[in-house]
């Protein structure tokens, strides 16, 4: 069995804010119907926690669960338990149209801490970042530069980042360079 790492290497970097490859996720892509009450029970099961609204994101004890698109939604888990995750949900969702499938290995996850993770961002997204425009709770599929990316803050001044992991060195080398220190410009 090879080793898993990350696809920055767990590298991390301290500018104007924090960035960290967040390291190794059990991330899982489900669609189907989620109005489903046979899809609310089996994510409940699979990470404990009930459907997000639009754009919601949840973190519990047992993982998260962040809406992605009308008929889809990413789970988030230990790396180890993403195939037994993915099991469970085809189990519970029997009978339903629906897919779940472990991504662990094809994204890459970045945390970035301080006070300026708005303004980061901002520089590369056509998003709203301001706390208006993206309010705890809420998550964006965007993009980053050219870059498909979804974030969300866990906190005020705590973003977390999900890209493809065959853009990963890519998004981390660009989240570094737009932290530099002294380089935020105070806008929001």
């Amino acid at each position: 069995m090879s080793n898993v790492i990350s696809a920055a290497h767990g590298a991390s970097f301290d500018g104007a804010v924090r960035v960290e490859d967040a390291g190794v996720k059990g991330m899982i892509t489900v669609r189907g119907d989620l109005s489903s009450a046979k899809m609310a029970k089996a994510v409940k099961s699979a990470v404990g926690l009930g459907m997000p609204e639009v754009r919601g994101v949840k973190v519990g004890t047992k993982g998260g669960v962040a809406w992605m698109s009308p008929d889809e939604l990413i789970l988030f888990c230990d790396y180890a338990d993403a195939d037994s995750v993915v099991a469970k949900l085809e189990k519970a969702l029997k009978g339903e149209h629906f897919l779940a499938a472990n991504v662990s290995d094809a994204r890459a996850l970045f945390t970035l801490t301080g006070d300026g993770v708005r303004e980061v961002i901002a520089k590369g997204t056509p998003a709203d970042m301001s706390v208006e425009g993206l309010p705890l709770g809420e998550m964006r599929r965007s993009r980053l530069g050219q870059v498909a990316v979804a974030f969300w803050l866990t906190e005020e001044g705590k973003l977390e980042l999900v890209c493809f992991r065959s853009v990963g060195q890519f998004v981390y080398e660009w989240l570094v360079n737009a932290a530099a220190k002294d380089t935020l410009p105070n806008h929001l």
